[in-house]
């Protein structure tokens, strides 16, 4: 839709001003975006302030109608003579969604949004819901890590959650095509630097919290009170009704200033959970039965994937189409055939032990895929994982800690280094493994192999029949990040290389 300069300004509310020539508010305007080589005529450019740079300082490049900014962007741009007419607000990222989702007529009104958020588990958990919605015969978007999907289809977009005017754009596509239900992780970025402002969300879930992203975040209370913004009801962005997910005690803070929450609880020392998950029956290949009661109804719940972590991303997926009316038998029989990109997803290529790929990257998650593996075999367990660079520092210790306490062997290799000194990134994660060795552990044997590839090969070669490893870390990535360079890697096709090495066939069966 077509709007003027005028009626965003309206929008902006309170502190925002119109500069430029007297006819500066008729000016129309038929689009928005905050990247430069983006914005075209008729468009309004959104000129953030950025860590390195001010995005005014870029708006020469653009052929944009208007300039959106803050007052040292009008410092910036009334320095070169900019002529074109200037929206200033006190705080881009505060009105941007809202303008955005005015721009694209307001397309979250007309489907059902259901946004996920957490440390671990938003993938499965919105991969798991948007199996059961289309098993139920709706129409689903899928917003998240891996990418976007519009009824199965992919979508190509850059971050977990886009940001304002490209999830606008994204909505308005979604719901022009007829999706019913938008089921979309929410990241604590995104809530933080309010991508999400302007989504009216129907639902939220929560699914964990644990230590991560304290390079953006300060501390862990800081970390909390940014996922809060998706359920306390004071926060603009926040949804009507939750699901929480009360397995840890994060978990139990976020039900209480929750609006219209309801729980999930996979333990029974969480007594009083609208929601309860009992203990699972799994089979050798890693699939799981459990009995769910969902608000009184009892289910069986079926489901491919391993783990305790997953019984509480189902139960939590679950809980979710229950707060969307929907069917919930229909839901759960479509959770029977989900697969999860890089999520304890098995290669199989006839081996006689277990070898999987996960996403795992901070401590708590290597704990629980570690755990869940020994549930599985009765030999040994193996691990090769590191930590990436440009990221939180203090969690690379607890990663190691976490590997040598669940596994016998453990194999520190790079991850994603970026601008980092890889060898000091793998210091800083053996540290924390050798400390537990000395401690507890002193079975366990640690191996320092800088080239990821040279480390998947040496655990296939470690592991024999009735055995179990783990590639941890990447998990769905199809690159490795070396000094501002993306070099084709998947741990996923470099397992079952190694394992063809090792004389082994390379038949991969996904997630079950």
């Amino acid at each position: 839709m077509t709007t003027t300069l005028k009626e965003l300004e309206q929008i902006a509310g309170a502190g925002a001003s119109l500069l430029g020539p007297a006819d500066a508010g008729d000016t129309e305007i038929k689009g928005i975006d905050l990247v430069s080589s983006l914005v075209s005529e008729g468009d309004l450019f959104a000129a953030v302030p950025g860590t390195r740079a001010h995005g005014a300082q870029f708006a020469a490049q653009t052929d944009a109608s208007a300039i959106l900014t803050d007052a040292a962007g009008v410092d910036l741009l009334q320095a070169v003579g900019e002529t074109r007419p200037i929206l200033q607000v006190n705080d881009v990222r505060e009105v941007l969604g809202g303008i955005s989702a005015h721009l694209y007529g307001y397309p979250s009104r007309q489907m059902t949004v259901i946004g996920i958020t957490g440390t671990s588990g938003k993938t499965t958990t919105s991969y798991l819901l948007e199996a059961g919605l289309m098993a139920a015969g709706y129409k689903v978007g899928l917003i998240g890590t891996t990418g976007t999907r519009i009824a199965g289809h992919p979508v190509k977009t850059e971050l977990t959650t886009p940001e304002a005017p490209t999830l606008q754009a994204l909505f308005r596509r979604m719901a022009d095509e007829g999706v019913t239900h938008v089921v979309m992780e929410v990241s604590s970025h995104a809530l933080s630097l309010r991508r999400v402002a302007g989504v009216e969300f129907a639902v939220a879930g929560f699914s964990n919290l644990s230590q991560d992203h304290l390079d953006f975040h300060p501390t862990m209370e800081d970390y909390f009170q940014a996922k809060a913004l998706l359920f306390a009801a004071e926060s603009p962005m926040s949804a009507p009704r939750a699901v929480v997910c009360v397995d840890d005690d994060w978990g139990r803070r976020m039900s209480e200033l929750a609006a219209d929450a309801i729980t999930v609880a996979t333990s029974e020392r969480q007594p009083g959970a609208d929601i309860v998950a009992g203990p699972p029956s799994a089979s050798p290949s890693g699939a799981q039965t459990f009995e769910l009661t969902v608000l009184g109804r009892g289910f069986t719940v079926r489901l491919p994937l391993p783990g305790q972590f997953n019984v509480a991303n189902a139960a939590l997926a679950i809980g979710l189409a229950a707060r969307c009316g929907v069917d919930l038998e229909r839901v759960i029989a479509g959770l029977g055939a989900v697969a999860v990109p890089g999520r304890m997803q098995r290669i199989d290529a006839g081996q006689g032990f277990v070898a999987v790929v996960d996403y795992a990257h901070k401590p708590q998650a290597i704990a629980e895929a570690l755990a869940s593996l020994r549930e599985q075999v009765t030999g040994r367990v193996g691990i090769a994982f590191g930590a990436g660079g440009n990221r939180d520092h203090a969690k690379r210790a607890l990663m190691g800690d976490n590997a040598v306490a669940g596994a016998d062997l453990v194999i520190v290799t790079d991850d994603n280094p970026r601008d980092e000194e890889p060898a000091e990134i793998r210091s800083q994660v053996l540290a924390g493994a050798r400390q537990r060795q000395c401690e507890s552990r002193g079975d366990v044997e640690i191996r320092d192999v800088a080239d990821r590839r040279a480390a998947i090969e040496e655990l296939v070669s470690w592991a024999r029949p009735g055995d179990a490893v783990i590639v941890a870390g990447k998990g769905h990535e199809t690159g490795q990040l070396v000094a501002g360079v993306a070099h084709p890697f998947d741990d996923r096709e470099e397992l079952a290389r190694a394992l063809a090495l090792n004389g082994y066939g390379t038949k991969e069966k996904g997630n079950r």
